[in-house]
């Protein structure tokens, strides 16, 4: 028996404000909670994990101990300039500049990366 990752769960102050940007990034739709939070769904067809936007009222504080990496399904620097249309920013996380990734963060700078290409699976 093995796991595998079904939700990604991000803390976040303004739920609105974050699931406008995080359904817009990866194409998922939205289902806001009564409860404060949202829930965001995969498009039909997709393989990805939901992600839920859990209301905390706070602001983040620290790094990020786990984060996202995306890796887009075109060119990748055309990737990052719509990421910081949506409103991400450049974030420096102590890179060298050799990376096959760029760090960004979301509106409440949360860190994530966009891959230059897609991780090798292991046969």
């Amino acid at each position: 028996m093995v796991a595998w990752v079904a939700q990604y769960t991000l803390d976040v102050e303004d739920v609105d404000c974050m699931a406008a940007f995080w359904s817009a990034a990866l194409g998922y739709t939205v289902d806001q909670g009564g409860d404060g939070s949202a829930k965001l769904y995969p498009p039909p067809g997709g393989t990805g994990p939901t992600v839920w936007l859990q209301g905390s009222g706070t602001a983040k504080r620290a790094k990020n101990r786990l984060h996202l990496d995306l890796v887009s399904d075109g060119d990748p620097a055309a990737e990052v300039r719509r990421l910081i249309d949506l409103g991400a920013r450049h974030a420096d996380v102590g890179q060298t500049g050799d990376e096959q990734f760029v760090v960004l963060a979301d509106p409440e700078d949360n860190e994530f990366c966009v891959l230059d290409h897609a991780p090798a699976r292991r046969p």
